[in-house]
């Protein structure tokens, strides 16, 4: 392209693709996963309103409009600004942590079955928290620090012992599920020494909940969950190459070790922040970038896409558990319903693909 600041669209292998140039910049786009981030998107921000509108006291559309826009009555602003949109905000950029997350690793690991969750970073993040809670009785943002340093922590435990001359997908799985196993028991002796009250509230908060959430862990979260995906998606470039396989990757000119270990942190720095706010919420992370991949129909897993799905995951989680039951249940009794059924099919479609070849 010669022209600065023009676009055109272009068939490429098969797919339409839109391409911008202007000033030595170059973007590229898919035009099918824009169009699939657009609708994933509305429907967002469709869930969202709903969850604003929903509730003891339901209100009409408008009102809620006008709430967010200022210039609402000041029950219908308390109702929609200070009671309903921390934890509606909450749900959607914290679903967009989860999906952001769970598709770095799954791509560093090129295993669709693979997830922070499931190989023990946000059960590293838990026992963190979880320390802090009961042992020091620390603030929320004591309790974020703690997060972030167990999820940190075991990652770097789960990466040395996973390392040999390099780091392989399949045995950093099995590695952090032996992690994962070993810290689900601490958790839970810590919450057998635990006094009462501080047991029954981690025991809730520990089940991933956004019940009674606050501005205050909205907003902290918000503001690191955005530096936090600039900088994953800033960093995501070699994310391709290293699909292809080491060799493949440092043929390209990637550092792979340390292209690796600064996208296995920055997935588990996204982990870390909504685990301290919400808990640790399962499954989100697993189902979001394969079901993003499917609907994109893209090769491999990007970064983008698998936010913009965890955000709709979360966000229609949360209002499930707010309003399809006579009690409101916290959100992650609702992903692990869901995430399991996703995981089984999953499970059964990765057996008969293997099975065929």
């Amino acid at each position: 392209m010669t022209v600065a600041s023009t676009a055109d669209r272009r068939i490429d292998h098969g797919r339409r693709v839109i391409r911008w140039h202007r000033r030595g910049v170059w973007l590229r786009v898919d035009l099918r996963t824009l169009v699939v981030g657009a609708m994933l998107g509305t429907a967002t921000v469709a869930i969202t309103l709903a969850a604003l509108a929903s509730g003891d006291y339901p209100l009409a559309l408008d009102q809620v409009v006008n709430a967010l826009w200022g210039s609402a009555d000041d029950f219908a602003d308390t109702v929609v600004v200070e009671w309903r949109l921390p934890r509606a905000l909450a749900a959607v950029v914290f679903g967009a942590a989860l999906g952001a997350s769970g598709a770095v690793f799954q791509s560093l690991t090129r295993n669709p079955l693979a997830s922070p969750d499931v190989v023990g970073f946000s059960a590293g993040a838990y026992t963190g928290a979880l320390i802090v809670m009961i042992v020091v009785h620390g603030t929320y943002l004591e309790v974020a620090a703690g997060a972030f340093i167990g999820g940190v922590v075991t990652a770097a435990l789960v990466y040395l012992l996973a390392f040999r001359r390099g780091v392989q997908g399949f045995r950093l799985i099995i590695v952090g599920i032996g992690v994962s196993a070993m810290l689900s028991s601490i958790n839970t002796w810590l919450m057998l020494t635990a006094d009462l009250d501080t047991a029954l509230v981690a025991a809730v908060w520990g089940t991933g909940s956004l019940n009674g959430i606050t501005w205050q862990q909205t907003g902290v979260g918000s503001v690191l969950v955005a530096v936090l995906l600039v900088v994953t998606l800033w960093m995501a470039r070699p994310l391709r190459q290293l699909e292809l396989g080491d060799d493949a990757a440092k043929a390209l000119g990637v550092r792979v070790e340390p292209a690796r270990l600064g996208l296995m942190l920055l997935s588990v720095a996204l982990i870390a922040v909504v685990t301290a706010a919400a808990g640790p919420i399962s499954f989100v992370a697993l189902a979001a970038p394969q079901i993003a991949r499917r609907l994109t129909r893209t090769a491999g897993v990007s970064v983008a896409g698998p936010a913009v799905q965890g955000a709709l995951l979360l966000a229609a989680s949360d209002y499930l558990a707010m309003h399809a039951l006579p009690a409101m249940l916290p959100v992650g009794t609702i992903t692990v319903v869901l995430g399991g059924a996703y995981l089984v099919w999953l499970l059964v479609h990765e057996a008969r693909r293997r099975s065929v070849r």
